[in-house]
């Protein structure tokens, strides 16, 4: 029947996310609610002895990862919004907001600011990351490097001959300028594996 009527597709298109409902919502689904992007990370539906059925969800703000704990009554319309992930590689650093990087597959350029960037501290020159976009606007909504990367140590103090226990340790500058603390044994110019979520030293990487 849709067909008969020929209908664009764009259209169509804009019925589905209108007649979407909480029926329709799974993991890692990115919605628009109270007028702000979210993903959701859980949802359970519940079904009271009295009263009308409702679903609990804990969805994440994109802009902010503020995660939120909301109550939907079954059944309610949701707007769906299509997100894309895009592998880019960084470039370089403008300033000290303004980070550049490149399309892995058009080789297309583009400016992304600071508070996007989930540890910009790490970030290297050919570090690949992934940017998640808001596909109808083309909007970039973040960016996220891998979980761990490999840093050069550019300073610390001289390791401890010896000494291989992990439990005491010392500050050190990595290649990117991020300070952490690492083992008494690792040196200047030694690689080392950092966790990108807490900023924790985690191995000496073998060259």
């Amino acid at each position: 029947m849709l067909n008969s009527l020929k209908i664009p597709k764009l259209e169509l298109l804009k019925a589905f996310i209108d007649m979407a409902t909480t029926a329709d919502f799974r993991n890692g689904l990115c919605i628009k609610h109270n007028g702000d992007l979210w993903k959701i990370e859980s949802f359970q539906h519940v079904k009271p002895g009295k009263g009308p059925a409702f679903v609990r969800t804990k969805i994440r703000n994109l802009n902010t990862s503020r995660i939120l704990e909301n109550t939907f009554t079954a059944g309610v319309k949701i707007e769906i919004v299509r997100i894309e992930n895009r592998a880019y590689q960084f470039l370089y650093q403008e300033g000290s907001e303004t980070f550049h990087f490149m399309n892995q597959k058009d080789f297309e350029q583009i400016a992304i600011q600071k508070e996007l960037i989930n540890a910009p501290q790490y970030l290297k020159e050919g570090s690949i990351v992934e940017i998640m976009f808001h596909a109808e606007q083309e909007k970039p909504l973040s960016c996220t490097l891998p979980v761990n990367v490999n840093l050069k140590i550019e300073f610390t103090e001289p390791g401890e001959k010896g000494n291989t226990a992990t439990n005491a340790l010392k500050p050190a500058k990595t290649e990117t300028g991020a300070e952490i603390r690492v083992p008494l044994f690792i040196n200047q110019g030694d690689i080392v594996k950092v966790d990108t979520n807490s900023g924790n030293y985690l191995e000496r990487v073998k060259e």
